[in-house]
């Protein structure tokens, strides 16, 4: 329904700070909500935030709880991460999804950028 491009990704120490950005294409009139997941190698993905389309409405993993902010632009279609106070364990491929309704509801999802933070 949309087309995602992550970028921001890059190698940074612990402590650090990086910020993502995702930018959405197609049926950008369609968003309900955008979030950011992540998957270290073998791992499962993990969900790490989400912020609706509409109202602003955020949520985040507690792993992250006080380090990340979301933040959209809705004029734009595009959401970002700022990570900060990075540690290792933050490392890992993040993703954009991109949720649409268009009389079902679809996800989308990007191609990842790979975020790593070295101790």
């Amino acid at each position: 329904q949309v087309q995602l491009v992550e970028s921001g990704g890059g190698l940074v120490q612990a402590g650090g700070s990086l910020r993502l950005s995702c930018a959405a294409s197609g049926r950008t009139f369609d968003i309900l909500s955008m979030d950011w997941f992540r998957q270290a190698p073998g791992k499962e993905r993990e969900f790490v935030s989400t912020i609706t389309w509409s109202v602003g409405t955020t949520y985040y993993a507690d792993s992250v709880k006080g380090r990340f902010i979301i933040s959209r632009d809705n004029a734009k279609n595009t959401v970002s991460l700022q990570m900060n106070n990075l540690q290792p364990e933050d490392t890992a491929v993040y993703y954009c999804k991109a949720r649409t309704r268009r009389g079902g509801v679809y996800d989308s999802w990007g191609q990842g950028t790979q975020v790593t933070v070295s101790s």
